[in-house]
C-alpha cells in the first residue's frame, strides 16, 4: 500500500481538564495559528495516542510528539529524540506511548519517519481543573518557541538535536 506523505506531522496529546497535561492540545493549537495555510505540516491533537494513529506516522517524513511530563522539574522543557520501542505493547490498549507508535508504524505499515522527536513540558499539577500551573504557564512562550523553530528547521533540512532540555527563561519573581 502507498501512502500519501505528511513532510511533517506534530501529534501532541492531552486533556485539558487535567490542568498541564493540556500542555500538548495548548502547543498544538497555536502551532496551527503560526503554520494555518501550510500543506507541508498535519497537526494533531487527540486526547491520548491510539493505535489507529500509526498510520499517520507511517505517512511522516518527520514527526514531532508534543506531551506534559509527569516526572521532571515543572515548566522544564526538553526535546530528545524518539526510538522505536524494541517490542510491541503485548496488549494494545488506548494509550501508547511515542515509542509505542514508533514501532508499530514500522511493525504494520514498514514504514518510519526520518526524524521522531518528542518535546516534553514538565507538569507543576494534573489536577482535575483546566487552565495551567505557575510553573507551566510561565513556560508557555518558551515551549511554543521551541516547537516552532523545531518545525521550521526540520522542514528547511536541519538535523534535529539528540536531546535539549530547556529551563523556562521566563521566571517571575515574588
Amino acid at each position: 500500500m502507498r501512502l500519501n506523505p505528511i513532510p511533517c506531522l506534530v501529534l501532541a496529546c492531552g486533556n485539558t481538564l487535567r490542568e498541564d497535561d493540556g500542555i500538548g492540545p495548548w502547543l498544538a493549537k497555536r502551532a496551527g495559528e503560526r503554520f494555518p495555510t501550510e500543506t507541508w505540516i498535519r497537526i494533531l491533537a487527540p486526547q491520548q495516542w491510539t493505535p489507529e494513529l500509526a498510520e499517520e506516522i507511517a505517512r511522516a517524513q518527520v514527526v514531532i510528539f508534543v506531551d506534559c511530563a509527569a516526572q521532571g522539574v515543572p515548566g522544564q522543557i526538553r526535546l530528545t529524540s524518539v526510538e522505536p520501542a524494541p517490542e510491541l505493547p503485548r496488549m494494545l490498549t488506548h494509550h501508547l506511548s511515542a515509542a509505542d507508535l514508533l514501532a508499530m508504524s514500522q511493525r504494520y505499515f514498514d514504514a518510519q519517519p526520518q526524524t521522531a522527536l518528542m518535546l516534553t513540558v514538565g507538569a507543576g499539577s494534573l489536577d482535575l481543573r483546566e487552565g495551567f500551573s505557575a510553573a507551566v504557564e510561565s513556560a508557555l512562550p518558551d515551549a511554543a518557541n521551541v516547537l516552532e523553530a523545531t518545525i521550521r528547521r526540520l522542514r528547511n533540512g536541519a538535523s534535529a538535536p539528540s536531546e535539549n532540555p530547556m529551563e523556562p527563561s521566563s521566571k517571575k519573581s515574588a
